[in-house]
């Protein structure tokens, strides 16, 4: 089996390790635009050396962001100012993927150190859409529940946002179907409530979200990878579940999804979950078996022996860090160093680097 360190190819793109830069929302541009904070924040993960770097979770119209400060790509401005943090990843020798999103009934709410609740419209909020009319938990907006010409647009803003990304130079997308968000509220039986042919069973539950991949690998070029994030479990009684991300998974690689990014939670409000070093493992490790595609390992990951371990003993493809990058951007040349791998460095770099490391 391959370890942490070794490439890991998709279609025609490959990764230089499998160490992946999870979408971690930063809540800090004006009007969707990405900044300089995005520049040097995930600028820094390439040099830092991570096989592949996402993009936050990345809003495909307006009323698609968590908060008024997310980023967003649902203009070719969006487009322009991105760019430049694409192409730097890109120098790096690193690819560049960004994460498609919507928020769904979880949009319009402050940004964390602002304190929870929603934004209302005057101070910069918005309505939110839904599969329905019930709010996430208190104190979060009320959405409107999203009729067929409303999910149409969804679905064309979501092939829209691809066609932009590859334009400037992105080599992975990532649709956001996890963590409480519009395309998870569909998929769980505990926010979608519908009767129409979006909800009630199973087959209705998935169907948007096999209708936005669809529409995003049309424009996509058949050489770069898709990838789709889910909440493998609610982690409630009666609600989406492992047995059901098995059975998605095998549709989305039917329709040319190429990995799925295996996360939990995020659609109740007070799941119990129970959190330990890796505890969201083993729904990468299944999927990967029952449904037969590649998959990345999400959750507590934070040790450069666990990573490599995961990996070597084929339970993911790849590791998606994100509180452990945020700690220490310069992970993988670290993670390298601990398990007695040549890795190379930013020639920027070498004088402070290890004997027998590789000049980038």
């Amino acid at each position: 089996m391959p370890g942490l360190f070794d490439p890991l190819t998709l279609r025609g793109l490959t990764l230089p390790n499998r160490i992946v830069v999870s979408p971690m929302c930063q809540y800090s541009c004006q009007d969707g635009l990405a900044t300089m904070w995005h520049a040097i924040h995930l600028g820094s993960r390439a040099v830092g050396g991570a096989g592949l770097v996402l993009t936050e979770a990345t809003a495909v119209t307006p009323e698609g962001r968590i908060s008024p400060e997310d980023l967003g790509l649902w203009s070719d401005v969006h487009a322009d100012r991105l760019a430049p943090v694409i192409t730097f990843i890109r120098e790096q020798g690193r690819p560049a993927g960004v994460q498609l999103a919507h928020a769904g009934r979880k949009g319009s709410t402050s940004r964390p150190w602002a304190g929870p609740g929603a934004v209302a419209p005057s101070d910069g909020g918005w309505v939110p859409v839904g599969p329905g009319e019930v709010p996430f938990a208190r104190g979060y907006p009320v959405p409107e529940a999203l009729d067929q010409a409303g999910i149409t647009s969804v679905v064309s803003a979501f092939r829209d946002a691809a066609e932009r990304a590859r334009a400037i130079g992105a080599e992975v997308i990532e649709v956001h179907a996890a963590h409480g968000y519009l395309l998870h509220e569909f998929l769980s039986p505990l926010s979608n409530a519908r009767t129409d042919a979006y909800g009630g069973g199973f087959e209705g539950r998935i169907r948007l979200c096999l209708e936005v991949v669809e529409a995003v690998r049309e424009v996509w070029p058949e050489r770069l990878p898709l990838w789709v994030r889910i909440s493998a479990t609610d982690w409630t009684d009666g609600g989406w579940d492992v047995e059901q991300s098995v059975e998605l998974a095998r549709r989305l690689a039917d329709r040319g999804v190429d990995l799925i990014d295996c996360s939990s939670g995020g659609n109740v409000a007070r799941a119990a979950i129970p959190v330990t070093p890796g505890y969201q493992v083993p729904f990468a490790e299944r999927i990967r078996r029952e449904a037969g595609i590649a998959t990345g390992a999400v959750g507590l990951v934070t040790d450069a022996a666990q990573a490599d371990a995961i990996v070597a003993e084929g339970r993911a493809d790849c590791v998606v860090l994100a509180r452990a990058l945020l700690r220490d951007p310069y992970w993988p040349l670290h993670a390298a160093q601990t398990l007695g791998v040549a890795m190379d460095w930013p020639v920027q770099y070498l004088r402070a680097a290890p004997p027998d490391a590789v000049p980038r």
